[in-house]
């Protein structure tokens, strides 16, 4: 009789090392060295043979999922850890910092990261009668959960599509819905709904931090953008810090440092023009935050990334 009981989770398990290895093969195939590719439209795949230093960029609506290895993300003054047990979603364009921490050239690590279309979201929601997300926006914009088989089974289809272009424009959508959909039944099912809600204070933080995303170089008044979006100026903090992890005026020192930061790498920006595109009118203060965020001070900071290897990459 126990045995009996026992058995579905057996199945469960077995299929579910089954499915991570193939997914973990099918990664490492495509993806031959340290790096990012993006193989489909929303679809991004990552290989790295070592542990990677903390690297700093900014999320977008998304699922990852680690076929091997581990990894770590800090939102604020959050820390998310995950691995090939445990997806993490993402609902929200926020300043982040993460690293590989589980990696070598024996067993790489290997992930992929789907990006979650709002509209499809609402869509999904809509055809099965998921409910709207009532109340405050008290959910964090950030989430792991443990991988279930039916999540994992998914992706690993949109993997496969690699050997298949044909049948990518039909199938990637299909695939993708059911995604959302077992993530909508899922832990993080009221985290996903709020990607597709369309008022409240869940509306009006995404619209403040597309706000603050947009204008980071520009003073900011808190007073005056609660007011716009007809929030008490303690009603936005606490709204903005429990979606976040960070307040807004930490929010927006981060935008503006990590594009300083892009500025300097990709345009050969020195500091001091950099850090005036960005809205820094003191070079000392400047410097003083990029080396509390990023750890170095700007040039020899940008020395180190220019001579690193390809391994860190977003989520």
């Amino acid at each position: 009789m126990n045995s009996t009981y026992q058995q579905p989770a057996a199945d469960d398990a077995r299929r579910m090392h089954a499915s991570r290895e193939e997914l973990a093969e099918r990664i490492a195939r495509a993806v031959p060295e340290d790096g990012p590719i993006h193989p489909m439209d929303g679809l991004r795949l990552h290989r790295a043979t070592a542990p990677t230093e903390l690297g700093h960029g900014v999320s977008y609506p998304a699922l990852c999922v680690i076929a091997r290895g581990s990894k770590e993300t800090r939102v604020g003054n959050r820390t998310y850890r995950y691995d090939a047990d445990h997806y993490l979603v993402a609902t929200a364009a926020l300043p982040y910092a993460t690293q590989i921490t589980e990696a070598s050239k024996e067993r790489p690590y290997l992930a992929l990261v789907l990006r979650l279309d709002p509209l499809v979201v609402g869509s999904v929601m809509v055809e099965t009668g998921q409910p709207a997300p009532r109340g405050s926006f008290g959910t964090p914009a950030f989430a792991v959960s443990p991988l279930d088989a039916d999540v994992l089974d998914a992706t690993l289809r949109i993997v496969r599509l690699l050997d298949t272009p044909a049948d990518q424009r039909i199938l990637l959508p299909l695939i993708t819905r059911e995604i959302v959909y077992r993530l909508l039944v899922g832990e993080q099912g009221g985290l996903v709904r709020h990607l597709a809600t369309l008022g409240g204070e869940t509306n009006r933080i995404a619209s403040a931090i597309e706000r603050l995303r947009a204008e980071f170089d520009q003073p900011i008044r808190i007073d005056a953008l609660a007011q716009e979006l007809g929030m008490s100026v303690s009603g936005f903090h606490h709204h903005f810090k429990q979606a976040t992890a960070m307040s807004p005026l930490q929010f927006q020192k981060q935008l503006r440092l990590q594009e300083a930061r892009r500025l300097m790498l990709s345009e050969d920006f020195d500091a001091t023009t950099a850090g005036l595109r960005v809205g820094y009118d003191d070079t000392s203060h400047f410097s003083r935050e990029y080396k509390r965020l990023f750890g170095e001070p700007p040039l020899r900071d940008i020395a180190r990334l220019r001579n690193a290897s390809p391994g860190s990459a977003p989520m």
